[in-house]
């Protein structure tokens, strides 16, 4: 019986195994016909997989094949399906460059300004969505995409630019937050377009943008007009804000900076150190983003993301001791290689004033020179190009070193320039006098002035005048919208005529408004602050502009567009004002409520507990020769006494 047991049990295990044998071989002729269908489906591919090397794939486009039928491949070979291969997704043609200006300035100080610009070839306008993003931050691109932004043009400054010293900017802004938008013609509120638009940026760059409301806002009618391509000027879509007191710190600085291709790890942003950059005389960061045009007939659009950084180092405030320059000295760090991302990474360095290095001395001496027109000027720059391993040596680093020589030279002054002050006494009226200059000796020129004046400064417009050179000069054209109070700002506009080599001065009188106790700073006693005056020019040239926007240049010479050979555009920005209100004495509020609650605490409170208390009798404790015959008298049974 044991052993017919066994042997049935014996059975059973062979057929298990048999029937597991069978599964087995089944599994692997079904896989064996599925690779061969995929081979005959698309024999390049499987070629090149049996050729690909054990290495690390890079991130490319690839296509993707639809699923197809084992009974159904072997007919592929000679009717291929229709629509059976999905058409690979069209890579979107963009392209990032960076570049740093170098301008030795005659006070000893340096002028160290940023460049990177994305351009991607694609339109918003179209409503069409983009979902891969390469270059193009995908922040923004969302941000224009939904808020239908046309133009958008955000600058954060710190420090004051000093014209006469520096001479021109190569991108001007006025000190803090800065920020206009052209909007695109399909916006039906633009108003709260604009809200909300604030409240995203603000997230975006770590700043007080959230700040800006009616109050602060204006919507100019003939100043800042699209630098880009634009179809229509309809200013009822242009929004002009501008927050002077707005601190420029590290934590504007950082989300900047991950907005670039290659953040901060490679490239000229490796420089961007906040310690060396915030301690300086005067530092600027800007995002400037714009349609522009393909090629010279403009049959296609393009946008563009330029991010500009401007900064000017004291010598005196970098404590050395000798008038020497260098990357390191300015940026703590040096070059070592270009962004991977850039087609093309360059330093540029002024030598328009040191043709035989009679004022400095450049090292290492790049053969590269180019010569570019800026500001009017034609200029002259020595050339280091990153992509070029020749650049960086045997070291594999590169260091350029500015030695002066001789800090004798001609100063360049500039033929524009502004400034704003306050006059008056006491705390009632007072008077905002703007000083324009034209330093061209003989020829004259229009300037468009605007000014953005607080609700609570009231402004007597009946007061205003324009006089040049002790004349009256009645402007050709003025635009004044009045404010009203704790909605709208001032907004004046005016088109002014300058004389050759003079000096225009625009006043206008004003009173100063009483507050309410909450619409105060913490700090009242600081004062209030006005925004910086702006200044539109088309100034004469010394030589003849470049018209073509298409045509390459570099990029600090391109920004602005020029419609005319004979002229270029400026703006230029005032100092900001610091006026003082009629503050009332906070600290009698706090005397007041300090004694209030002496007087009901003390009050209060006696009738308080006199009210609540409970009172009992205490009788008093006997003395010890009482308490002593007490307890004889109890030991005898006599009551106590």
């Amino acid at each position: 019986m044991a052993a017919h047991r066994c042997s049935r049990c014996s059975w059973l295990l062979l057929v298990f195994i048999f029937s597991f044998y069978v599964s087995a071989k089944s599994e692997e002729a079904t896989q064996a016909n599925d690779e061969h269908a995929s081979v005959v489906d698309n024999p390049q591919t499987a070629a090149e997989t049996g050729k690909q090397p054990s290495e690390e794939r890079l991130w490319e486009a690839t296509q993707v094949n639809e699923a197809v039928p084992i009974d159904a491949a072997a007919h592929k070979q000679d009717f291929p399906v229709p629509g059976s291969v999905l058409t690979p997704t069209p890579q979107l043609k963009d392209d990032f460059k960076e570049e740093l200006v170098i301008r030795p300035l005659q006070s000893g100080d340096i002028y160290a300004s940023f460049q990177f610009r994305t351009v991607w070839e694609t339109d918003f306008t179209t409503g069409s969505k983009v979902s891969h993003y390469r270059l193009f931050p995908k922040s923004l691109g969302q941000v224009i995409s939904k808020f239908s932004v046309r133009e958008l043009h955000i600058s954060f400054t710190q420090g004051y630019w000093r014209t006469m010293q520096w001479g021109q900017p190569y991108l001007p802004s006025p000190p803090g937050a800065e920020l206009w938008v052209w909007f695109q013609d399909t916006v039906t509120d633009v108003d709260a377009t604009w809200k909300e638009l604030t409240n995203v940026l603000s997230g975006i760059f770590c700043a007080s943008l959230n700040f800006i409301d009616s109050t602060n806002t204006v919507q100019p009618s003939a100043s800042f007009k699209p630098l880009g391509i634009a179809n229509g000027t309809d200013h009822r879509f242009l929004r002009y804000a501008t927050l002077p007191r707005e601190i420029v710190c590290t934590e504007n600085l950082t989300p900047w900076k991950k907005l670039l291709p290659c953040g901060s790890k490679a490239g000229l942003a490796v420089l961007l150190k906040s310690e060396k950059l915030f301690h300086s005389s005067f530092h600027s960061q800007a995002v400037h983003i714009r349609p522009v045009c393909q090629d010279w007939q403009c049959k296609s659009t393009s946008l563009e993301l330029r991010q500009t950084l401007n900064v000017v180092f004291d010598l005196h405030t970098s404590g050395q001791g000798k008038q020497e320059w260098s990357l390191f000295k300015m940026f703590s760090r040096t070059l070592t290689e270009a962004c991977p991302l850039a087609s093309s990474s360059k330093i540029y360095i002024d030598v328009t004033d040191n043709p035989q290095e009679e004022q400095f001395e450049l090292s290492p001496a790049t053969p590269l020179l180019s010569q570019a027109v800026v500001l009017g000027d034609r200029r002259t720059f020595s050339v280091y190009d990153l992509t070029q391993q020749v650049t960086f040596g045997t070291v594999r680093s590169l260091n350029v070193l500015i030695r002066w020589k001789s800090t004798q030279g001609d100063m360049l002054r500039p033929l524009l320039h502004a400034e704003r002050y306050v006059a008056g006494y006491g705390l009632q009226t007072g008077e905002i006098h703007t000083l324009m200059y034209n330093n061209h000796p003989f020829r004259s020129f229009p300037v468009l002035l605007l000014d953005s004046v607080p609700w609570y400064l009231r402004l007597y417009v009946h007061t205003l005048t324009v006089t040049s050179k002790g004349k009256d000069n009645k402007p050709s054209y003025i635009h004044y919208q009045p404010s009203k109070d704790r909605i709208r700002p001032h907004l004046l506009e005016m088109l002014v005529q300058l004389p050759p080599h003079s000096v225009t001065e625009v006043t206008v009188q004003f009173e100063r408004a009483l507050l309410k106790w909450t619409e105060y700073t913490p700090d009242p006693n600081h004062g209030f602050y006005v925004g910086s005056s702006v200044i539109n020019a088309l100034v004469p040239s010394t030589v003849a502009m470049h018209t073509n926007i298409t045509q390459e240049q570099p990029l600090f010479s391109n920004f602005f567009p020029c419609k005319e050979e004979s002229s270029y555009f400026m703006r230029v920005y005032t100092e900001p004002l610091l006026v003082n209100l009629p503050t009332p004495d906070f600290s009698m509020p706090y005397n007041v409520i300090c004694l209030t609650c002496t007087v009901v605490a003390v009050g209060y409170g006696s009738l308080y507990n006199l009210l609540t208390r409970s009172f009992q009798i205490e009788e008093p404790n006997p003395g010890l020769a009482k308490r002593i015959a007490n307890v004889i008298r109890k030991m005898r049974g006599v009551p106590p006494l």
